[in-house]
């Protein structure tokens, strides 16, 4: 079988950022890299839940939400995937950005009622808060120079 791309990738080297990963009949994944990997921290289970119903709530109602196709975490607890249609780097960091903001302003997990969701009791709003507002931290770091300079690579970075 052929090596998927996410599997070529050397994690060894990769770091928390914002990563465009390709494209592929018209959808573009992006890498959403909360934690570098393979060193010992990683997102809780119940936090990576929470973070999960967030976005993907706050995504989907967003200014955007006609192009987000997906959005779920990582098995390996170092980030989430979201996939879109019609959208560049510039504007999926935008919306992204937009959406962080939406979930740390959430006062509840939305979707967390037992008949909402098939893990309700495994979620974790403080811990969610706290690794969003890292990452945001760090997509707010993002010089507005590599952005642009990335824009054609459709791939920017945090170093």
């Amino acid at each position: 079988m052929d090596k998927i791309p996410s599997f070529q990738k050397d994690h060894n080297r990769l770091l928390p950022g914002f990563y465009f990963s390709g494209c592929s009949q018209g959808v573009s994944t992006f890498d959403l890299r909360f934690k570098k990997p393979n060193c010992g921290d990683y997102i809780s289970p119940a936090a990576l839940h929470t973070i999960e119903h967030m976005l993907a709530t706050a995504l989907r109602n967003g200014e955007n939400k006609e192009n987000i196709v997906y959005f779920g975490p990582m098995g390996c607890r170092t980030g989430f995937y979201l996939l879109t249609v019609n959208t560049g780097v510039r504007d999926a960091l935008r919306c992204l950005i937009s959406a962080v903001d939406a979930a740390l302003a959430m006062g509840a997990v939305p979707g967390a009622k037992k008949i909402e969701c098939g893990n309700y009791r495994s979620h974790d709003l403080a811990g969610a808060k706290k690794e969003l507002a890292a990452y945001r931290d760090l997509l707010l770091s993002l010089p507005e120079e590599a952005v642009a300079r990335e824009e054609n690579k459709f791939e920017v970075k945090h170093s």
